[in-house]
């Protein structure tokens, strides 16, 4: 155990109803000998009036929780102190906390960082506890207590035994090589390598779900200038995001709102209208302006392009482009200011059409809910998935990949077995079963300070 006893504050600082103070560590349990009128039997609220250590002073009447270890998060005796929520109480019980010996204030992710050490978490549950405090809608909050429970740990940890099992059968051909052993070991091995590689092949094959699911969906709103794209951004973030002008070009950069579409997070971009621009132009910020949201279209996960009904010269071939080289919905705006219901002269027949008025709210929730459908379409992750919510899970299953690749491609049994120990090396890389201090400190610095 860590000789250092840690103390933070674990809720939001600020005025509250309660405010909860946590400490972890060898001396946690001097807090309750020290500086309170009684001590709680273990994992019984208990109320108690909190002193002082130095001048006996009254600090608060408050709740005070004990975990002894290794019964506890962090694996280590720990007190949680649920104060009075005001400055005051939390300020000087923070302050009578420094003046105990051995105790000091907890770094970000430290309490955590605790956990993993004494084996209560995995690098996957760890990284799911993070995103379940991060987490803004339904969808992030599922997926981040599924990872949090271990789903992603016994999927890599089953994956991880079947190795170690192939590897135990390569061992014994190599190292007894004059006892009556099975016929065929390397065969069945390598057919076994094959299953596993397929298995792994088809949970990478996810479009990146689990990791758009935690980063957000990008939609780029595209299309020519003053078709509407900022006032559609305003209309579905439901505020004044985007100025919204007659002038061409307004737009320069881009602008991005969050959005809880049916429980996903939604990132939405409005990006500078789309234009030929003459070549000894002296605009540079709006050439750097349309170079920035074609760049941002391509990337984007969803394109919705923005027309104008009563302007045929907007349907131009660059915005047409982009929509084909990407998933992409069509909204034809200000439609409440002509009756006709053709569009010309580009047709749009190949793409999801939807006519709206920015302006009246027509055509509003039929676009909403196409974007809904799709959203759930593409993104959801079915009952029975662990997903893959970060790139270093997928680049150390990528590396699996390859290893497992090699050793299918040798006779001899000491270079399989080789390869299948850096295979299996690379699965633990994603739950912590190996050497990963490299990874430890960016994984940890993440978290708030108090967890």
């Amino acid at each position: 155990m860590t000789s250092e006893t840690i103390f933070a504050l674990s809720t939001a600082p600020g005025q509250a109803g309660v405010a909860v103070i946590r400490i972890s560590g060898s001396k946690a349990r001097f807090v309750l000998q020290e500086m309170s009128s009684s001590f709680p039997e273990p994992r019984i609220a208990a109320l108690i009036k909190l002193f002082d250590p130095e001048d006996k002073a009254e600090l608060d009447r408050c709740l005070a929780l004990w975990f002894p270890g290794p019964g506890s998060f962090t694996g280590e005796d720990v007190v949680e102190l649920h104060l009075h929520g005001g400055r005051a109480v939390v300020d000087g019980t923070i302050e009578a906390l420094a003046k105990l010996p051995g105790f000091r204030p907890a770094e970000a992710g430290e309490f955590t960082r605790r956990a993993f050490d004494n084996d209560k978490l995995d690098l996957t549950e760890v990284e799911g506890l993070s995103d379940l405090i991060a987490a803004e809608t339904e969808a992030q909050r599922k997926q981040a207590i599924r990872q949090m429970d271990g789903e992603l740990s016994k999927l890599v940890e089953g994956w991880r035994d079947r190795l170690v099992r192939m590897l135990a059968y390569l061992e014994a051909e190599i190292d007894f090589p004059d006892e009556e052993l099975e016929e065929g070991i390397s065969d069945q091995v390598k057919h076994k390598i094959e299953e596993l590689r397929e298995d792994i092949r088809h949970h990478l094959d996810d479009s990146h779900r689990g990791e758009r699911l935690r980063n957000g969906i990008k939609i780029a709103i595209v299309g020519p200038p003053n078709a509407g794209k900022s006032s559609l951004l305003n209309v579905l973030a439901r505020r004044e995001v985007a100025i919204v002008s007659d002038v061409a070009g307004t737009t320069r950069d881009i602008i991005e709102v969050h959005l809880d579409l049916s429980g996903y997070p939604v990132i939405v971009s409005d990006t500078a209208g789309l234009r030929e621009i003459e070549e000894n132009t002296t605009d540079g910020i709006e050439l750097e302006g349309i170079r920035r949201a074609k760049l941002h279209a391509e990337s984007a996960d969803l394109c919705l392009a923005v027309f104008d009904i009563e302007d045929s010269d907007n349907f131009d071939q660059e915005t047409l482009r982009l929509l084909s080289s990407t998933s992409s919905f069509v909204a034809i705006n200000k439609c409440d200011k002509t009756d006709d219901n053709e569009i010309t002269p580009v047709s749009l027949s190949d793409f999801d059409v939807t006519k709206i008025s920015t302006k009246t709210g027509e055509g509003i929730d039929a676009l909403l809910e196409k974007l809904n459908t799709w959203v759930v379409a593409n993104m959801g992750l079915s009952g029975s998935s662990s997903g893959i919510t970060r790139q270093r899970h997928r680049s150390a299953l990528q590396e699996c990949l390859d290893s497992l690749g090699r050793s299918l491609e040798t006779d001899l049994p000491e270079l399989c077995a080789e390869d299948l120990r850096l295979a299996t090396r690379y699965l633990g890389r994603i739950t912590g079963k190996v050497d990963v201090e490299e990874l430890l400190d960016v994984i940890f610095r993440d978290f708030c300070i108090g967890k």
